[in-house]
């Protein structure tokens, strides 16, 4: 049965991107477009030359991040939808660190990533610790919390960081993730170092998950509170760091954007959107790390390589979220795919 499920988890996000791009290159038909074209358009979007590789690694990394902070808050059986207002925070206190103070390389860097992750980890304290005392159900607090973290960035921005400008002054670059050595490579992508920091977080999440205690009791929380409770573990504790590290890693992607693909931080009319493609990349990564970072890549290249569709096969960018909603919906309908895969395990057998 183990075998089965580890196969199933496997096999469903597959089978999941294979239908959502066959539904999409359906679509593409039926509105009058190619899709051989449109999605060879998207391959050379991502892939085209070192220039759109630097920038699809760019886009990848805040994903996998963002991926990470919902999917550990989901083995303890917790929906973190404040991921996004968990980045604005994080991207604010890593810009704001990086202009403000002065230090080398060795201690402001560290220093900016640092702050950033703790910022985006009080974020995720608050529903936390609402959650695990009185109760308050977590979806409802974060959706509120991203509104909060939103306005009163935008409000630190005009009032504190900049003299009621809209964007500030860039980091300074002991704090910076950029490197011109990478941007020379990739052709003066935005590509950064910060690829590696969110490579090095998931297996930070999978060792914590996987081989500590603390990993055992979020998991066992996630399962059943009242078998945990009962086990003599602390679930108010464990909601509340599940939530605290969530936000941490959410609190990098943002650190990621500010000290490495902008160097600034810029009044937002909206939201960046990143939080709420977490929650769709750690859907199709079934909340694994390492689901996660091929989810996180496959999103990536395709938000990246949507930008080359209208030039090269006139189909506009939203088809790809059309396609990333297909996949997603593939996902959420897993027990649909199983059903299929297990119908045709049913026919090979006789």
């Amino acid at each position: 049965m183990t075998e089965n499920n580890k196969l199933f988890g496997i096999l469903v996000p597959i089978v999941s991107v294979i239908l959502g791009l066959i539904v999409g290159a359906i679509i593409m038909l039926f509105s009058g477009h190619n899709p051989i074209i449109a999605y060879t358009s998207l391959w050379n979007g991502a892939f085209g030359d070192a220039f759109t590789i630097g920038e699809t690694v760019r886009r990848i990394t805040p994903l996998i991040l963002t991926g990470l902070a919902v999917a550990f808050a989901f083995k303890s059986g917790l929906f973190n939808i404040g991921a996004e207002g968990q980045v604005i925070v994080g991207w604010l206190a890593a810009v704001w660190v990086g202009l403000t103070i002065d230090a080398p390389m060795i201690i402001h860097l560290p220093l900016a990533v640092i702050m950033g992750a703790i910022a985006g980890a009080i974020w995720g304290f608050i529903p936390g610790l609402l959650k695990a005392k009185i109760g308050v159900h977590e979806v409802i607090v974060t959706i509120m919390l991203n509104y909060i973290a939103l306005f009163s960035t935008n409000a630190v921005i005009r009032g504190v960081l900049t003299d009621q400008s809209t964007t500030t002054e860039r980091i300074s670059p002991t704090a910076s993730l950029a490197s011109e050595w990478l941007q020379s490579l990739t052709f003066f992508s935005r590509m950064h170092y910060g690829i590696l920091i969110a490579l090095f977080a998931a297996v930070v999440m999978w060792f914590l998950i996987e081989r500590t205690t603390i990993g055992y009791e979020l998991k066992a929380v996630g399962f059943n509170q009242h078998a945990s409770k009962y086990a003599g573990m602390n679930v108010s504790k464990n909601i509340i760091l599940s939530m605290v590290i969530a936000g941490g890693f959410a609190g990098l992607a943002g650190a990621m954007e500010g000290l490495g693909t902008y160097g600034t931080i810029s009044v937002m009319s909206g939201f960046t959107n990143l939080g709420f493609d977490g929650i769709a990349v750690a859907l199709l990564g079934a909340n694994n790390p390492l689901g996660v970072i091929f989810a996180a890549v496959l999103f990536g290249v395709l938000k990246e390589g949507a930008g080359e569709m209208p030039t090269g096969a006139g189909v506009p960018t939203e088809l790809v979220d059309i396609i990333i909603a297909l996949i997603i919906f593939f996902v959420a309908s897993s027990y649909l795919i199983r059903w299929l895969l297990l119908r045709f395990k049913k026919e090979g057998d006789k």
